[in-house]
């Protein structure tokens, strides 16, 4: 049965995200650079771990490129095709991050279980000089992100890899330093497996929210609950159906859902100042909602809670 309900928009738009071109561009320079004289080293000095690193960080350069690719790509206005632009870009590169994170660890840790078995001299120097410069250069591209961490996914996500490296790069150096001092070469690979744990550590929980986002879940922080009861709340409601939250960007909440009104139309007023309220105390951006007023013989076939 078809509806022959009127539908409503109400509609609160946040600020546009910060523009990160910049951060990116500097990172992703930083970072190539380090990963050519990480890998140049780790050969000459037939370091395991410097090798490792430098894999690990050149996932992180392909993840910086895609993140920022995806900012791009979020401010193309929407065409007739994609009717909301090509925000959604944000959430594919944050869960491609996190895929190829855990390929990379996969072959990082197989290398290093391979290389207990047959341990080979490191030049330690070498390992804790270039893992040094690893450490700073790590660091000063985590602070560029640190502004926008909070607030976007995909920020977040080249924010967690920079400063996860930072401190990966500082136990290479500690590996280094027990070798020379020690002469146990065993310890080259258990910093590469130290690597592979703090790595999928840090990448797990942005795996789980990319995935969540991809799949439209209700966005982290957002309680459906209490925005169903505040939808119910609103004056002259008396019932909150077909109520769908999910992200549409990495920043951006959109929801939808039917207001059963049985004294009609509540007016243009009563949508903008839903779509304010639901903004400031819920972040959610894009509302629509649609009024019925119920109470006729043709309810609304999205009306049980089973129904999509």
């Amino acid at each position: 049965m078809a509806h022959n309900h009127s539908h409503d928009h109400a509609s609160g738009h946040a600020h546009a995200p910060a523009d990160f071109g910049r951060a990116f561009a500097i990172g992703v320079t930083l970072n190539l650079g380090f990963v050519v004289a990480e890998a140049v080293f780790g050969v000459l000095s037939n370091s395991l771990a410097l090798l490792a690193d430098a894999g690990h960080n050149l996932s992180d350069v392909l993840g910086l490129l895609l993140a920022w690719g995806a900012s791009i790509l979020a401010k193309r206005i929407p065409s007739q095709r994609f009717t909301y632009g090509l925000r959604s870009s944000t959430i594919l590169a944050a869960l491609f991050n996190a895929i190829l994170l855990l390929i990379a660890i996969g072959a990082i840790a197989w290398e290093a279980i391979q290389r207990f078995g047959h341990p080979e001299p490191v030049n330690g120097i070498t390992v804790i000089a270039v893992a040094a410069l690893g450490v700073v250069i790590n660091t000063v591209t985590a602070l560029l992100f640190m502004a926008g961490r909070k607030h976007d996914v995909n920020i977040r996500g080249a924010f967690l890899h920079m400063a996860a490296d930072a401190g990966v790069s500082l136990g290479v150096v500690l590996a280094g330093i027990g070798i020379l001092a020690t002469g146990w070469l065993w310890l080259d690979p258990a910093i590469s497996l130290t690597i592979v744990v703090v790595i999928l550590a840090g990448t797990w929980g942005l795996l789980r929210e990319s995935l969540g986002l991809a799949l439209q879940a209700v966005p982290k922080g957002v309680d459906p609950g209490a925005v169903k009861a505040f939808l119910a709340g609103l004056p002259g409601v008396a019932e909150v159906h077909d109520l769908h939250i999910w992200a549409m960007s990495t920043t951006e909440w959109t929801l939808t859902a039917h207001l059963v009104c049985p004294a009609g139309h509540p007016g243009d007023a009563f949508l903008s100042d839903a779509a304010e309220k639901m903004q400031r105390r819920f972040k959610i951006q894009h509302l629509t909602l649609q009024i019925e007023v119920g109470g006729s013989q043709q309810s609304c076939q999205q009306a049980p809670e089973h129904c999509v």
